[in-house]
């Protein structure tokens, strides 16, 4: 593992972070720290555009979680689910900010390939259409999100812990 953390040192553009991601916490596997890391990714899976993995290492490192899995618990937001998440975070922050039934946002526009720059144009001027309720319904899907995911590995974790203990009672009761 020191091998791993020398290197880190000497690679030029992770020198600047070599001694946040040295730290033992951010690679533990122990029921927080990894319970923690899938909540972190689960939140950070809903930052816009390609910063979702820059985002969950960041507060990795804040919070002293797993980093690997709130990194790959980023991926549960790609371009086949993102668009339902969005839709969902729209809802929430439609519910949360009372604007339910007020926004009414017109049909996604047509993407034409031969005119990149003008159906680019539509669609940000579309997106910006989702203004406060998706500002605000984004964070508060990530929050339900992080919460759910932290308590269902907590709970599963005791609950395989709990197996296991059983499994190992039973095979000493054999006779």
């Amino acid at each position: 593992m020191t091998a791993r953390f020398d290197a880190m040192r000497e690679h030029a553009a992770l020198r600047p972070f070599a001694r946040y991601l040295a730290h033992p916490a951010l690679w533990s596997l122990h029921r927080r720290s990894v319970a923690l890391g899938f909540a972190v990714g689960l939140f950070a899976g809903l930052i816009p555009g390609p910063l979702q993995m820059l985002g969950a290492g960041i507060l990795a490192v804040i919070l002293r979680c797993n980093f690997p899995v709130a990194l790959a618990t980023t991926l549960y937001s790609n371009p086949l689910t993102i668009v339902p998440l969005y839709l969902m975070a729209y809802q929430f922050g439609s519910w949360a900010t009372g604007m339910n039934g007020r926004a009414k946002l017109g049909p996604l526009p047509r993407f034409d390939w031969g005119h990149l720059v003008d159906s680019t144009k539509a669609l940000v001027h579309w997106a910006m259409g989702l203004g406060e309720p998706l500002l605000v319904g984004l964070p508060l899907l990530g929050l339900c999100l992080a919460v759910l995911g932290y308590l269902l590995v907590r709970v599963g974790w005791n609950w395989s812990i709990r197996l296991q203990w059983a499994r190992r009672r039973a095979r000493r009761a054999r006779p």
